[in-house]
């Protein structure tokens, strides 16, 4: 991928890294050191991380004092909610079809 492209939503959350960075800062701001602390590759190698989710808007970057700080914004999930809201209606009809199973072996 040319450093022209842009990455989106779906492909910055389909690395587990960047989930669980995502999860790491579900309340609290962080620092590149301070996230660098929770695994075990290069501090360069989460910041490449977190370009992406800053990138995708996943994340926001704030510049305090030296170091630049990075939150959640969750609002960008929400495309992959409205992605993933679609196929409820098939879990839906699978769960009701499995409840009316139950219920007639009950009988």
């Amino acid at each position: 991928m040319s450093a022209a492209q842009k990455h989106d939503v779906f492909q910055a959350i389909a690395d587990p890294t960047r989930r669980q960075m995502l999860k790491i800062m579900a309340d609290k701001e962080l620092s590149i050191t301070l996230l660098s602390n929770h695994f075990p590759i290069s501090r360069t190698a989460v910041s490449k991380h977190l370009r992406i989710l800053s990138e995708t808007h996943l994340v926001s970057v704030e510049k305090v004092g030296k170091e630049k700080r990075y939150t959640l914004q969750p609002e960008a999930l929400l495309e992959v909610k409205n992605w993933l809201s679609f196929y409820e209606q098939f879990w839906d009809n699978k769960i009701s079809m499995l409840k009316h199973l139950m219920e007639e072996d009950a009988e």
